[in-house]
């Protein structure tokens, strides 16, 4: 596809979207030592990791994946696969979406969330390997912190925006309605914004 018919997308893009890597075949017997799962299909994407840990411990042998999502992450789950085989459980865990659109050569900014989807589902594929096999105090977990307490809007919702184009304080408060009542969290909230937009664009 010609750029001028609007194709915004490397070929690296194109090739990993066309032909996608180590996607989980529904008749194929895949022994995972750790499975995980983020997204909700309702909302339009979700993705599954899977990954089996060599027996020199703590390295990644082999993975699979699933998703219901676009082609920005079918590719970005699909180089991510390519990419974490072989490595330390401690450096796959750090992959973080700026890694995976590199790796692609750019994804268009409004597609960078797609990218999101993947590294999240493999952190927790390592999170559940940990759990498995009683390794607890190596279990990183996000947890949300509520920055708008009147609209119950999260510090992981800001990051969203931010990942699906959110530039300004306007355009968060339109996305999320955070500050929209008593407005005490207006300056904490730009501080976030912020941050993601410098930790995702810069």
């Amino acid at each position: 596809m010609s750029e001028q018919s609007g194709w915004v997308y490397s070929d690296i893009v194109k090739q990993h979207f066309m032909y996608p890597r180590n996607v989980l075949d529904d008749n194929e017997d895949f022994q995972a030592d750790g499975e995980g799962m983020v997204g909700d299909v309702r909302c339009g994407d979700e993705m599954m990791f899977a990954i089996k840990v060599g027996k020199e411990k703590g390295i990644i042998s082999d993975c699979r994946w699933k998703t219901y999502g676009c082609a920005s992450a079918i590719a970005s789950t699909s180089i991510l696969s390519e990419a974490v085989k072989g490595m330390p459980l401690d450096e796959a865990f750090n992959v973080s979406p700026k890694d995976i659109a590199k790796k692609l050569g750019g994804l268009p900014e409004h597609k960078i969330h797609c990218s999101v989807l993947g590294d999240k589902a493999l952190r927790a594929a390592i999170n559940d390997y940990y759990k498995r096999n009683n390794m607890l105090p190596k279990v990183k977990e996000d947890k949300d912190r509520i920055i708008c307490q009147c609209m119950n809007v999260t510090d992981h919702e800001i990051e969203d925006a931010v990942l699906e184009g959110v530039r300004t304080m306007l355009e968060l408060q339109e996305h999320t309605k955070l500050g929209t009542v008593c407005g005490q969290c207006k300056d904490e909230a730009n501080e976030l914004m912020n941050k993601y937009i410098k930790k995702h664009f810069s």
